[in-house]
């Protein structure tokens, strides 16, 4: 039996971690970059509407009046509206696209793979000591598994602590991690209590037990400031949040189907 779960546990896991790891390098990887550069200070947050306002109330002093028509004004505009359509453009190109970089990205990737597999062995041995109590889990029913893990692994830490950009402000990270560990187990337990409790007083203390961590509260700096744009984040986190349903989905279905194929071996 222990040959067949950690068969099952690691096949999946770096089937669903490579998936992860390619969906991240598409969509998650690229807001990620775009980030860094305003943690660098390469790009500023404003800049651009500010530089727009400037141009649009020159001084009154550079204003001179003309006394007879001229080509001159066509010339200025011409000099006011080049750069600055230069400078719009070699901003946008400057935005990170989808890339592959063997040392960062090859890294990330095997992480990934070990990452996923350490969920696998949780996840099939829940689904080995749901059998041993007489719950048979079918592949179809791996994608409940899958969606589970991931609200008690992404969503449920996520609702007190969204995925962080560089350059956000955050809270004491000793304390973000007792938070997200905490958060993540006492999920996971009212999620089993609900699934398998018998009785109302059972899924009453379920519910307390997955609010408990958002009633006592994430830990969070005392001012939110940062270089790093709000718009950027919102974008981060919607897209962090959709890979990981994605992944965790695809993690219990393959994980159900190694398990039960392994059980009718």
């Amino acid at each position: 039996m222990l040959q067949r779960l950690l068969t099952s546990a690691l096949i999946a896991g770096a089937a669903a971690g490579l998936i992860a790891a390619l969906l991240q390098l598409v969509f998650v990887q690229p807001v990620l970059l775009h980030a860094e550069l305003y943690e660098g200070g390469e790009r500023t947050h404003f800049a651009a509407a500010s530089d727009h306002h400037h141009g649009e109330e020159p001084a009154p002093e550079a204003v001179e009046p003309q006394t007879a028509p001229t080509t001159e004004p066509a010339a200025e505009a011409g000099h006011d509206h080049g750069p600055e359509a230069a400078h719009d453009h070699g901003e946008a190109a400057e935005i990170p696209g989808i890339g592959f970089d063997a040392g960062r990205d090859g890294l990330s990737i095997l992480f990934s793979i070990m990452v996923y597999a350490g969920y696998g062995l949780l996840l099939v041995a829940a689904m080995a000591l749901s059998e041993n109590n007489g719950n048979r889990v079918t592949a179809r029913q791996g994608l409940l598994w899958g969606i589970a893990g991931f609200v008690a692994v992404q969503m449920a830490p996520a609702f007190g602590l969204s995925p962080e950009l560089p350059g956000m402000a955050a809270a004491d990270v000793n304390a973000r991690a007792i938070w997200w560990v905490a958060t993540v187990i006492a999920t996971g337990i009212g999620l089993w209590l609900i699934a398998f409790g018998k009785n109302w007083a059972v899924w009453a203390a379920a519910i307390l037990l997955i609010l408990a961590p958002h009633i006592v509260g994430a830990p969070h700096p005392h001012e939110f400031t940062g270089p790093t744009p709000p718009e950027l984040a919102a974008q981060f986190a919607g897209r962090a949040i959709g890979v990981g349903l994605a992944v965790w989905t695809l993690l219990g279905l393959f994980a159900a189907a190694l398990w039960s194929r392994g059980r009718e071996a």
